[in-house]
């Protein structure tokens, strides 16, 4: 993917956008990987199993997230384990954004594109219902279905050029209409 960058994504935004100073050219700083797991708070199980699966699907092992502040109505207390996040960059980075783009997005059922909303500032969030569409998940082995948020932090400076950035990288965008 980093290969495809380089050689294809960099020509193409520099005849899309005409840059003149080449550090200008959009490329993709990190990306993170979250799963937030609300149900922990009853079920201890749950986090444990959330990190062992994010770790089999980027190869890298998460932080676990606790809760900032405690919230009566959730039965939430402060430190309680409620997510798990991992930041990725370089060639792991590089390698997971192959494997999402290429394997686990066309796994999606119904698939008809991914949102096209970005953030202001040229950096993408998806969301994902089920950790199954990756391949490194065994569906016999899957004790909970979770759901992940996966953050593209690029360095674009509007959502136009994220947008390009992340089209020309294989990420298959709704169409608008």
């Amino acid at each position: 993917m980093l290969l495809k960058y380089r050689e294809k994504v960099v020509p193409a935004l520099l005849q899309d956008f005409a840059y003149t100073n080449p550090m200008k050219i959009p490329r993709l700083l990190k990306v993170v990987v979250n799963m937030g797991v609300g149900q922990a708070v009853n079920n201890k199980a749950r986090i444990e199993a959330a990190n062992k699966d994010l770790t089999a699907i980027v190869g890298q092992k998460p932080m676990i997230r606790k809760a900032r502040r405690s919230v009566a109505a959730f039965k939430l207390r402060e430190g309680y384990p409620i997510g798990v996040a991992v930041t990725l960059r370089g060639p792991r980075m590089w390698e997971f954004v192959d494997r999402l783009i290429s394997l686990a997005i066309p796994r999606i059922r119904d698939f008809r594109g991914v949102g096209n909303k970005l953030d202001g500032r040229g950096n993408y969030t998806m969301g994902l219902s089920e950790q199954s569409v990756f391949p490194e998940i065994q569906l016999d082995k899957v004790e909970f279905v979770q759901g992940m948020d996966i953050t593209f932090v690029t360095t674009a400076g509007t959502d136009k050029e994220g947008m390009a950035l992340l089209t020309h990288l294989g990420m298959p965008f709704r169409k608008q209409g």
